[in-house]
């Protein structure tokens, strides 16, 4: 059987259960925590004074947004390939409608934000290249052929189109939080245990209980 056959076999044992694959379910928290951190490094960034220290974190700040990006491309993919599970929150309805939507927007600002800041930074001149988790080189847009005027411009454009993103991002979230906390709390249904990591018991380890040595 070939490998892409297991793969989507062992992911859809755990869909069927009403449960995210556990790639699914890293996918989202790894996701869920650089989008944080950038929400939270980027209001710093903007407290920073002009100098080599402040082009230094919007390199880093890029660099991860850049990570995003693939992130959510990857993560888009997967969403292809393995069905993602049928639970409580699925019901029809304006719940399950909004949810979709949002999701949607959320794709759209992981594409919006990183691309914005990488054009932000390749209209700074001259430019480095950025480097994708560290280590894949990234080169900048082809700013570098325009007129200073065009460049502003493009810096402008790109600017606006990244706090339109922001804005969206910090109102997302919260509301993104909150229907799941909704979900859990108020209606008691299994959308965000769908989404946890799963602990297994393993009936194979030993026990730990202490041993006592049988009386003389």
């Amino acid at each position: 059987m070939k490998l892409h056959r297991l793969v989507r076999q062992w992911a859809i044992s755990y869909t069927k259960n009403g449960k995210y694959s556990p790639i699914g379910i890293w996918f989202h928290w790894i996701m869920a925590a650089l989008v944080l951190f950038q929400l939270g490094y980027g209001w710093l960034l903007s407290r920073y004074p002009v100098g080599g220290d402040k082009l230094a974190a919007y390199a880093l700040h890029s660099q991860i947004g850049l990570s995003i990006l693939l992130l959510a491309i990857l993560r888009f993919v997967w969403r292809l390939f393995i069905p993602d599970p049928i639970n409580d929150a699925d019901a029809p309805g304006w719940q399950s409608t909004a949810a979709h939507y949002t999701h949607y927007l959320f794709y759209t600002l992981f594409a919006l934000l990183p691309l914005s800041g990488w054009a932000m930074w390749s209209a700074i001149q001259p430019v480095e290249p950025l480097r994708l988790a560290g280590l894949i080189e990234i080169p900048a847009m082809p700013f570098h052929t325009l007129s200073p005027a065009w460049q502003y411009e493009v810096m402008g454009w790109a600017e606006s189109l990244h706090v339109v993103g922001v804005v969206g991002l910090t109102l997302l979230v919260p509301l993104h939080v909150g229907a799941a906390l909704k979900h859990h709390f108020w209606d008691r249904d299994d959308t965000v245990t769908g989404i946890l990591p799963e602990i297994r018991d393993d009936e194979t380890a030993p026990d730990h209980a202490q041993y006592s040595p049988p009386a003389a």
